[in-house]
């Protein structure tokens, strides 16, 4: 019985979701519908298209900016790995300089605004030592992302429990090798979902790297509307590009959340 009420409660929860949200994008759709009307907007989607696909069927801009976001992303998301996987062990070390280095780094990047560090990259750092545009953006995001990311890892690590450290250590492991071989795997399962969640964030974080020219996604939006005037259509266009990135992901972190979560609780919102 209380198995069958607690998956009644989780459909009527979702359905409850689905409706929320249909109705939030219908009030939107209004919204932006009646604005453009009062400005005595003219529609013309017709036109969107072959910014999208061009007639011979090669990517347009968008899509090819579309690309560049993906690439950006996907190699800042690498960087912020490793970078957060290197802060969070000096912050777990007995190292008093190495945790020194990895609080200064935290604070440094989470108290400073990311497009004042994507300036600060291209146009100090960069010249110094030879960075084109598109390093110093993997860069920057790395930078930022993978101060969050540690955060994530590190707490990862701590809720693996101490027995589990005690008992590598007594089969004469070393520290390295009880952090590969035993703490690192059961820790990844944990930390999966929010890493992938801050995947997301990345994304979205992306589109100020068209403020030092990386022809992304928004970058392409601004010259195509700058060219054409069709600012409510690309933007839209736009808009729902990023929202099949970033849903596409948060799909995957609900997904891994889920199968992460206990098998009672997982069974009582299924059956």
């Amino acid at each position: 019985m209380l198995t069958r009420l607690l998956s009644l409660r989780c459909r009527c929860g979702t359905l409850c979701s689905v409706v929320a949200y249909a109705l939030t994008m219908l009030c939107v759709f209004w919204v932006v519908l009646r604005g453009a009307e009062s400005m005595g907007y003219n529609w013309q989607w017709y036109r969107v298209p072959r910014f999208i696909l061009l007639p011979d069927g090669s990517p347009g801009p968008l899509l090819q900016g579309a690309g560049i976001t993906l690439l950006v992303s996907a190699l800042g998301f690498v960087g912020a790995a490793v970078l957060a996987l290197g802060t969070a062990l000096l912050r777990l070390s007995g190292s008093v300089i190495g945790q020194a280095a990895a609080r200064c780094y935290l604070e440094l990047i989470r108290n400073t605004p990311l497009l004042v560090q994507i300036f600060f990259v291209y146009f100090v750092i960069a010249p110094a030592v030879g960075l084109g545009r598109l390093p110093s953006a993997v860069l920057a995001l790395a930078l930022f992302e993978g101060a969050y990311a540690s955060e994530i890892i590190r707490a990862g690590i701590l809720a693996i429990p101490r027995g589990q450290w005690e008992g590598a250590l007594s089969l004469g492991m070393s520290r390295a090798s009880v952090y590969m071989q035993v703490i690192l795997p059961q820790a990844l399962r944990n930390i999966l979902p929010p890493l992938t969640s801050q995947a997301v964030s990345l994304i979205k974080d992306s589109a100020l790297v068209s403020t030092i020219a990386i022809y992304d996604l928004t970058m392409h939006g601004q010259a195509i509307i700058a060219e054409t005037f069709l600012s409510f259509e690309i933007w839209s266009v736009v808009a729902a590009i990023y929202l099949v990135f970033t849903v596409t992901l948060s799909s995957l972190a609900r997904l891994m959340e889920k199968r992460s979560s206990s098998p009672h609780l997982e069974d009582s919102c299924t059956e």
